[in-house]
């Protein structure tokens, strides 16, 4: 199994998960354009890609999940709650559950339903049979049932949104500030590190920190959170940006 991601921020999201022949793209929220020159830098042509899997209507997540799906013809999949929120609704192949399984091809995902201000979100661990890649993005808290799914993970994604004080010191209005740092908003990296601390990270061959805020964190604030929490080599910590999001990576 590899992993790769077109772009991680609040201008757009895309995550690639492949295994064998499957090829299945986590959000879209780039232009059809821009998505294009995403996947060919990345060696991948949009014909290529099995399914759309959504996470939660936010535009920065789908924005352009319609335009590619009709234009290839690709199945997307996603929650009902997430359908009826989307501005411009899409045709459905499947509504994931949380707690569901769902096979596409050579993956098996599980369904994961998370905390955050979005009408039924969604997050997912992809399984090949071999090794486990967990994409933990969006979500301002987490439960038991959260920590359960992403246990044993050999590969894990997950954001690091905002640093606390850059939140409370920025300029964001107080009811922005309140959303984002908020139970259903983002985990700030304190939060995002002492959730993989509880998840265990010894064996996980790539830790990949994302959705980083360009207005409330910093990298290496967030790096260095992980280093302070895991006592981790930094150089080992990999961060998926806005603007060139991460190459491939594999799972072995």
């Amino acid at each position: 199994m590899r992993f790769a991601v077109l772009g991680s921020g609040s201008q757009g999201n895309g995550t690639l998960i492949a295994s064998e022949d499957t090829l299945v793209l986590v959000d879209c929220g780039f232009s059809l354009r821009e998505t294009e020159r995403r996947l060919a830098r990345l060696g991948v042509a949009a014909a290529q890609l099995s399914a759309i899997l959504v996470t939660h209507e936010h535009a920065d997540h789908v924005h352009g999940v319609g335009l590619l799906s009709r234009r290839y013809n690709i199945p997307v999949y996603l929650s009902q709650g997430t359908l009826r929120g989307m501005r411009k609704p899409v045709e459905a192949a499947g509504h994931v559950v949380c707690g569901q399984q769902l096979e596409i091809g050579a993956l098996r995902i599980d369904v994961v339903r998370v905390a955050h201000d979005a009408l039924e979100p969604t997050q997912y661990v992809f399984n090949d049979g071999r090794r486990r890649f967990g994409l933990l993005t969006d979500l301002g808290s987490w439960c038991p049932r959260v920590r359960d799914h992403y246990e044993g993970c050999d590969a894990l994604m997950i954001e690091a949104n905002h640093c606390r004080d850059l939140l409370a010191r920025g300029h964001y209005p107080n009811f922005l500030k309140l959303r984002v740092g908020g139970s259903e908003g983002h985990l700030n990296n304190h939060q995002a590190a002492d959730l993989v601390a509880e998840l265990g990270w010894k064996h996980l061959q790539h830790l990949v920190l994302a959705h980083l805020s360009s207005k409330n964190n910093l990298p290496q604030l967030a790096r260095q959170q992980f280093v302070d929490t895991l006592g981790c080599d930094p150089a080992w910590l990999q961060l998926a940006d806005q603007d060139s999001g991460l190459d491939w990576r594999h799972i072995a």
